[in-house]
């Protein structure tokens, strides 16, 4: 016997390509490859799947308080102060250097060693969580794609694609559902990505030090261009 959908059995449904929206979104800002990915490439190769998950975990702790600092609207005063947002671009362009400085020590010292004997989590969760606070492009975001998730609203993605047509994948703004599904899409790639590292790890043994290696390449050059910029 056939029982027709009830209304909140209809609600759910409507507001599924808005998690799936949320998550992509998520995903969007946490997989390019950037600082706070090297951070965690770094972690994971050095001290394995824990340690990387920690350094996302920081990352993804520092959106948290841009995220409450949007919605209280505080987060403003950084872009309107351009002081501010210069001693912010400079303080995360040495921080990087100096993480750099840090990337290199390590991969020196990690060949011949078990990466899981190195230090604990806490070090790439407070590293990460300091660098992302540091990282003025990161409140700029939240002040510009990150106020259009919050505003109440709807925005039809299907129509940005051709043939497709509309109302075909309609994303309420500013609902829990996609706020949840935008921070579940962080938490799928701070999961996903050490773990990618560490089975890779696994397979070649010299790639701690190589991954090691980059991560302080990736560091230093975005610190060098914080710096210019600053200056």
């Amino acid at each position: 016997m056939h029982h027709p959908l009830g209304p909140l059995q209809l609600g759910a449904l409507s507001l599924v390509p808005t998690a799936l929206g949320g998550i992509l979104f998520g995903l969007a800002l946490a997989a390019p490859p950037g600082p706070m990915n090297a951070v965690i490439a770094e972690e994971s190769a050095l001290r394995g799947w824990r340690a990387g998950f920690f350094a996302g975990l920081g990352a993804m702790t520092a959106d948290a308080c841009f995220f409450v600092l949007a919605v209280l609207g505080v987060a403003t005063v950084i872009t309107e102060t351009p002081g501010l947002r210069r001693v912010m671009v400079g303080a995360g362009g040495l921080l990087m250097l100096w993480f750099a400085y840090g990337a290199v020590q390590e991969a020196h010292t990690v060949a011949g060693t078990d990466p899981s004997a190195a230090a604990g989590d806490s070090r790439g969760f407070r590293k990460a969580l300091v660098l992302a606070l540091t990282n003025p492009y990161q409140v700029a975001f939240w002040l510009t794609v990150g106020v259009g998730l919050l505003e109440p609203g709807v925005v039809d993605v299907a129509s940005y694609v051709p043939a497709v047509g509309t109302d075909a994948l309609t994303v309420q703004t500013g609902h829990p559902v996609l706020l949840g599904g935008f921070f579940g899409g962080i938490g799928l790639w701070i999961t996903g990505f050490p773990a990618a590292i560490v089975a890779a790890r696994t397979r070649i043994e010299r790639l701690a030090p190589l991954i090691a290696w980059a991560s302080a390449a990736v560091l230093a050059g975005t610190g060098v261009l914080f710096l210019l910029r600053a200056l």
